[in-house]
């Protein structure tokens, strides 16, 4: 898994509240166990219209947030159903972190386990990176994970909460494999005394 030190990127601001699963990443795009190629199906109810066109009203489709690497939302992001197709589709697709002042616990559990950091922040502090993000083409916001620091277009800082084990396994990459990797020098010794021990 890609570590997650500091990102500079748009922000495309999603001012819905109760962003679910289903939205993300709808369910005919759930025939698949692979992690790559969901990125074309994110938010794809709302990014086009029924005869496949783009739609021209949502944000990402407009040219200044096509590549945005952020999204801004409002409360309970990730809600419904525990699909890990909707981390999938967003990394896929680009976005590396996601801001809102809530989230809904198997989505933001499951965010760790991909790479992709979902920063709780106050509702007046959202408020703020909501304004930023509005701003199109100047709409590009820093993250500093190590200082647990947003910093806006116009230098203004913004903290955000995150606890001390998720910000050690995104700072060093590690999702569940790569934590129990770690300890590989203990496992195999482990084994091997086992396996004596069988043997004796």
């Amino acid at each position: 898994m890609d570590k997650f030190t500091t990102l500079t990127g748009v922000a495309a601001p999603l001012p819905i509240t109760n962003i679910d699963t289903d939205m993300i990443i709808p369910k005919q795009y759930l025939k698949t166990i692979a992690r790559t190629g969901l990125g074309a199906g994110l938010f794809s109810e709302l990014r086009f219209n029924e005869d496949g066109s783009e739609n021209p009203d949502f944000v990402l489709n407009q040219p200044a947030y096509r590549k945005a690497q952020i999204i801004v939302a409002e409360d309970n992001f990730g809600c419904g159903s525990s699909r890990e197709h909707a981390p999938w589709a967003l990394l896929d697709y680009g976005i590396r972190c996601v801001i809102s002042t809530s989230f809904a616990d198997i989505f933001y559990n499951n965010c760790f386990q991909n790479g992709i950091l979902p920063a709780k922040v106050s509702p007046e502090d959202l408020q703020k990176l909501m304004d930023d993000a509005s701003r199109g083409a100047n709409a590009t916001l820093s993250i500093d994970l190590e200082a647990q620091e947003i910093r806006g277009p116009d230098g203004g800082v913004v903290k955000f909460q995150i606890d001390e084990f998720h910000k050690h396994c995104l700072l060093n990459g590690l999702d569940s494999i790569g934590l129990t990797m770690v300890k590989e020098p203990k496992i195999k010794s482990f084994e091997d005394k086992l396996a004596q021990r069988a043997w004796s």
